[in-house]
């Protein structure tokens, strides 16, 4: 980290002003050779400065300089912000005039890189700024705040303490037996201290996967034979003709996606194309890629007309979505019934798409399923990535390997070795331990400028 990276960390467009970002020991130098205003060498740290920037004797633009002095800044580096007005021409001649003047252009996420192996901020608070950027509901950057304040760091840290305590006592009564005032740790403390922390972690992960919807949003798939309403469904439930809607079945041959806020819960629509044998090459084309999306839902809408009997592609859906997330919707209630529901079947709610709130009822029941109000007013403080909630997953596997141990009453520094473990990979949530791979695979899917 001994050079000067540089980025644009505004989106690139016709817009009021553009930010250009360099972090470094030269950055200051670097726009200094470029600006003519103030000195910038010279100027008091967290200041603004007007002036114009200059590629050699050619004027690029006029231009709000910000200069932000280590270490009181976001990565800890030397920070300048280049306030230009908005275009892609001015940004991107500002760009190139400090690259050719010093600076190297950043990779994705390496500011935010920069200021996790600088000390700032630990990779969870890392993931968090991220989070926020990509969050799409409030509820979603309230959990990401949240993490970026430091809360799950907190939560973690609290797990790891009671591990150390514990392999502390461990090594005491190992290395000083001779000692008779130190508390001495038998197989039976170890099995109660290890029953509750398997507890609380059994609890942290499993609260976790339940609020992971709040970020991710849920992915929804409609499936159902032709013709029973899917599009309309979908259509009503975005409030939009997204879907082209006929009596002709078949008409959906590829998949339609849309996207709503449920009560501050993102829902990822899938609309597919009707599950029916044909010999028409596209259309089951689409027919496959429908059944294939199946495993990859949080949540099956499968359709049914009410004014049919059960067929045999109702049955196979059925069938297929017995183990997932599944509503059943019974469409076109308004017109004579002739369906018949097995008794098995739950999570059933019925539908007039031709009615003006005729997908209410449906929404009604995601939010119930997914206990959308049991999340909202939930504390937030919780695993909030696949990563996270991984990593602790595994370090609950070593207590599980403790716990074996204990039963085969191994000698404890042998029990001690799978408590280092669990304590170690619950560091690699934090970045108190980590390898160069993990923290190249977590920074290379941010944005860059950030």
């Amino acid at each position: 980290m001994d050079d000067t990276i540089v980025a644009i960390s505004t989106a690139l467009g016709i817009g009021a002003i553009s930010i250009i970002r360099l972090s470094g020991d030269n950055s200051i130098d670097i726009v200094n050779r470029c600006f003519k205003g103030k000195n910038l060498n010279t100027v008091e740290s967290h200041t603004i400065n007007y002036g114009y920037i200059y590629d050699k004797d050619e004027l690029i633009d006029e231009v709000l300089v910000s200069i932000m002095k280590a270490p009181k800044t976001y990565t800890k580096e030397d920070i300048v912000e280049i306030n230009c007005h908005g275009g892609i021409i001015s940004t991107n001649r500002i760009l190139e005039t400090m690259l050719n003047n010093g600076a190297r252009l950043a990779e994705p996420g390496e500011f935010t890189k920069r200021a996790f192996l600088n000390g700032r901020i630990d990779l969870i608070e890392s993931e968090s700024v991220m989070d926020i950027i990509d969050s799409k509901s409030e509820e979603a950057r309230q959990l990401a705040l949240i993490s970026l304040k430091g809360n799950t760091t907190k939560l973690v840290q609290k797990f790891r303490n009671e591990l150390k305590q514990l392999i502390s006592q461990i090594e005491v009564n190992i290395d000083y037996p001779e000692y008779y005032d130190i508390e001495v740790v038998t197989l039976k403390n170890i099995k109660e201290k290890l029953s509750d922390m398997k507890k609380s972690l059994d609890n942290l992960i499993k609260e976790s996967i339940n609020i992971i919807p709040i970020k991710n949003g849920i992915k929804t798939v409609i499936l159902g034979k032709p013709n029973v309403g899917k599009s309309s469904i979908l259509n009503k439930l975005l409030n939009e003709d997204k879907a082209i809607v006929t009596n002709i079945a078949g008409t959906t041959r590829d998949i339609v996606e849309g996207e709503i806020n449920l009560d501050g819960i993102i829902l990822n629509i899938i609309d597919t194309a009707g599950i029916r044998k044909t010999n028409n090459k596209i259309e089951s084309i689409g027919v496959e890629k429908s059944i294939s999306l199946i495993d990859e839902a949080d949540l099956v809408l499968v359709v049914l007309n009410n004014n049919e009997k059960l067929s045999e592609e109702d049955k196979e859906i059925l069938e297929k979505t017995k183990d997932k997330n599944r509503i059943i919707i019974i469409n076109k209630k308004d017109l004579k019934q002739k369906l018949e529901i097995p008794k098995n079947i739950t999570n059933i709610v019925e539908t007039s798409t031709i009615e003006e709130n005729g997908v209410e009822t449906l929404k009604n029941k995601i939010k119930e399923l997914f206990k959308t109000e049991k999340i909202k007013t939930k504390d937030y403080t919780y695993l909030t990535s696949s990563r996270q909630i991984s990593i602790a997953k595994q370090a609950r596997n070593y207590l599980d390997q403790v716990e074996e141990a204990l039963e085969k009453e191994m000698p404890i520094d042998i029990i001690e070795i799978d408590l280092k473990n669990s304590f170690d990979k619950l560091g690699e949530i934090t970045g108190d331990s980590y390898t160069e791979e993990i923290i190249d695979n977590l920074f290379e899917n941010f944005c860059v400028g950030k």
